[in-house]
C-alpha cells in the first residue's frame, strides 16, 4: 500500500501550483473585495488544459481520474486561492459527469468540448428554496410541448450563474403525485441559460465574493428536447453519479485551504516576537498548529482513499462523505487557529487568514451538511435505523 503520489500525479501538483503563483494572495483579496469573478485565473487554467482533467480524451479532455482532479483542486486552494479559486473552476471539473455517463454521443460531442476549452461556463441548478437536501420534492417543472420543454420554478445557491452560459438543470417532468417512487419523474437537462427568461438575483454572503451565488427564477424558459440528458424521468439517478466526485473534490479543496492557513500561521509564529521570543516557541501556539497538521493529513488520506475507490469503480459513498466531513472540520479548525495565532492582526484583511476563515465555512455547509453525513454513516455503515 503506497500513500505517495505517483510521478505523474506529483507533476500535476507541481504544474498547477506553479501556474497559481501568478495569482497571489493580493490578487485573491482584490477579487474578494471587488466581488469580481477571477476571469484571468479561469482563463489561465483553461488555456493550460486543466479544465478537462477528468473528461474523456475523445472530447479534448485528459482522461484522468477523480484522484488527479482532487490533487489539482487541492493545489489550487492551497496556493491561497482558497474556495474562490476552486469554485471558479469546480463545476467544469466534475459537473458534466452525468453527460459523460448518460449523454448520447451527439450530446457529448456538442456539449463537452466548449466547456473543456473554457469557451463556455456552466452552473449547476438543483437546490430550491423550500426543499434543501430533500431533492425529490423539488417544484421546478419542465413541461413538454412538442420538441421543447417550458421550465418554470426557482433555484437557490447557484454558483457562477452571473457568468454562466449554460445550466445543468434538474426539473420535475412528471408531477410527484403521478409517480410510483418519489425519485421518479425528475429529468436532467444541459442547456443554454436564457437570461431573457431567467431572473438571476445575486445573494450577498459572508465570503467567496469573487464567485457569485444566486437565486434563479425561471419564467417559461424554452429548453430544446435534444438537451434532455438520457431518458426523461431518470434525472435523480443521473445526478447521484456526480455526488461522490463532488464530495471528494470539495474535501480536497478544504484540505488545501486548511494547509494554506496553516502555512501562514506557522510563518507568522516564527516571525512574531513578543516578550523577547518568537511566539512559535510557546507550546500554547505550537500544539494547536501541530494538531491542525495531523487533522489535515488524516483527512487527506480519506480523500485519496475515496478517490481511489471511485476511480476503481467501487462503492465509495461512505468514504466520499467521510472525506468531506473530516476535511471540512479540519479546514475550519486550521483557519480558526490561523486567525487566533495572528491575534489582532488575524482580524485584518492584510494578513488574509480572515478571508480563509470566511471561506472555510463553505465546505462545512455544502454540498451536504455534516449532520446529514452522520445520518448517512449511521444508517448505511453502522446499520442503525433511518432517522429522517
Amino acid at each position: 500500500m503506497d500513500f505517495s503520489l505517483s510521478a505523474d500525479q506529483q507533476q500535476i501538483r507541481d504544474l498547477v501550483a506553479k501556474l497559481c503563483t501568478r495569482f497571489d494572495d493580493a490578487y485573491w483579496l482584490k477579487q474578494d473585495t471587488a466581488a469580481a469573478f477571477p476571469e484571468d485565473f479561469y482563463r489561465a487554467i483553461a488555456d493550460a488544459g486543466w479544465l478537462g482533467i477528468a473528461m474523456p480524451e475523445a472530447y479534448g479532455g485528459a482522461g484522468l481520474g477523480i484522484t488527479e482532479a482532487a490533487i489539482m483542486m487541492r493545489a489550487i486552494a492551497e496556493s491561497g486561492a482558497g474556495m474562490s479559486g476552486a469554485s471558479a473552476v469546480h463545476m467544469n471539473i466534475f459537473g458534466l459527469q452525468p453527460v459523460v455517463v448518460f449523454g448520447a454521443d451527439e450530446q457529448k460531442a456538442r456539449m463537452l468540448p466548449p466547456l473543456i476549452r473554457g469557451e463556455e461556463k456552466a452552473c449547476f441548478a438543483v437546490t430550491e428554496p423550500d426543499v434543501g437536501l430533500n431533492t425529490t420534492q423539488i417544484k421546478t417543472r419542465a413541461e413538454k410541448h412538442g420538441e421543447h420543454y417550458r421550465v418554470r420554478g426557482q433555484k437557490i445557491w447557484i454558483s457562477t450563474a452571473q457568468v454562466a452560459d449554460r445550466v445543468l438543470l434538474l426539473a420535475r417532468t412528471t408531477p410527484l403525485d403521478q409517480v410510483k417512487r418519489k425519485t421518479d419523474g425528475l429529468s436532467l437537462f444541459y442547456t443554454k441559460l436564457d437570461r431573457s427568461k431567467v431572473e438571476i438575483r445575486l445573494i450577498h454572503k459572508l465570503g467567496r465574493h469573487g464567485v457569485d451565488s444566486n437565486m434563479l427564477f425561471f419564467d417559461d424558459m424554452i429548453v430544446p428536447a435534444q438537451d434532455l440528458i438520457g431518458r426523461e424521468g431518470d434525472g435523480f439517478r443521473q445526478i447521484l453519479h456526480g455526488l461522490n466526485p463532488e464530495r471528494i473534490l470539495i474535501a480536497s479543496e478544504a484540505v488545501g485551504l486548511g494547509f494554506a492557513a496553516l502555512r501562514r500561521a506557522t510563518q507568522y509564529a516564527k516571525e512574531r516576537v513578543v516578550f523577547d521570543r518568537p511566539i512559535g516557541q510557546n507550546q500554547g501556539i505550537q500544539h494547536p498548529l501541530a494538531r491542525c497538521w495531523m487533522n489535515l493529513e488524516a483527512a487527506n488520506l480519506m480523500v485519496l482513499k475515496a478517490a481511489a475507490l471511485y476511480d476503481g469503480k467501487q462503492d465509495c459513498g461512505a468514504e466520499a462523505n467521510s472525506a468531506k466531513y473530516l476535511a471540512a472540520e479540519a479546514a475550519f479548525t486550521a483557519c480558526e487557529t490561523a486567525v487566533m495565532t495572528h491575534g489582532g492582526m488575524g482580524y485584518s484583511s492584510e494578513y488574509h487568514v480572515e478571508r480563509y476563515l470566511r471561506e472555510c465555512l463553505i465546505p462545512r455547509i455544502a454540498p451536504v451538511s455534516p449532520q446529514m453525513i452522520m445520518n448517512f454513516i449511521a444508517e448505511k455503515v453502522l446499520g442503525l435505523p433511518k432517522s429522517y
